[in-house]
């Protein structure tokens, strides 16, 4: 199996976001995103008690992977 399948290479911080707030839909968990919680084209996305920096542009394969984990969501579950 290879690390990369079923992971979307790249991805912007609008479609993060709506699949985000998707998720947390399904597991009943709070979503808040707030843009004035970063610098330039940053913000902030909390899902339950958890948080990450998103940016509005495309992010690649590894900062993405990052942000999971600092969601606690599995890649699968995303």
């Amino acid at each position: 199996m290879g690390r990369g399948r079923n992971f979307p290479p790249k991805m912007n911080g609008q479609e993060f976001i709506r699949r985000a707030r998707r998720y947390a839909r399904r597991h009943r968990l709070e979503f808040h995103f707030d843009p004035a919680r970063g610098k330039g084209s940053h913000g902030t996305v909390y899902v339950g008690n958890r948080r990450t920096i998103v940016q509005h542009g495309e992010i690649g394969r590894g900062v993405l992977s990052t942000m999971l984990k600092e969601l606690e969501i599995n890649r699968r579950n995303f």
